[in-house]
């Protein structure tokens, strides 16, 4: 097995130091798992995602989303570069294929960046009715 030289050790290097500084890439922006138990994750929604419900949790993302998550989702709002994990992308298909249980757990518990809003926003429906808006942040 042939070792690897230090010359291209340092190209290596080198060469994913200035990636990651053209990009804007931080290494702890990888995606890791973000494990849900699966009692939520099989949780249904029990408020109708109606008209109603969109625009309560439009007003929800305005307030406590769009300046991590972007306006509508992008993970381009103004506070997204001082994260030290990206905020993700609402209207990918990763995660428009998760369970409403599953996003009504990530956002009642946070984890790294991304707080806790279940004191935030105490009523359960609240978080569902965001969750009923987050469904219309396709591309």
């Amino acid at each position: 097995m042939k070792s690897i030289s230090l010359l291209s050790l340092t190209v290596i290097f080198t060469g994913t130091l200035i990636f990651g500084m053209i990009t804007g890439f931080k290494p702890s922006q990888a995606k890791k798992p973000w494990p849900v138990p699966d009692k939520n994750a099989k949780m249904a929604n029990p408020v109708k995602s109606d008209a109603a419900a969109i625009t309560e949790g439009k007003a929800l993302w305005t307030k406590h989303c769009s300046s991590c998550h972007g306006k509508i989702g992008h993970g381009d709002g103004t506070k997204a570069a001082q994260l030290k994990t990206e905020p993700g992308n609402f209207s990918s298909p990763a995660v428009q294929k998760q369970s409403d249980g599953t996003l009504f757990f990530k956002i009642s518990e946070g984890r790294e960046d991304m707080p806790s809003f279940k004191k935030k926003i105490p009523d359960a429906d609240e978080i569902w009715n965001l969750v009923n808006y987050m469904r219309t942040l396709t591309k």
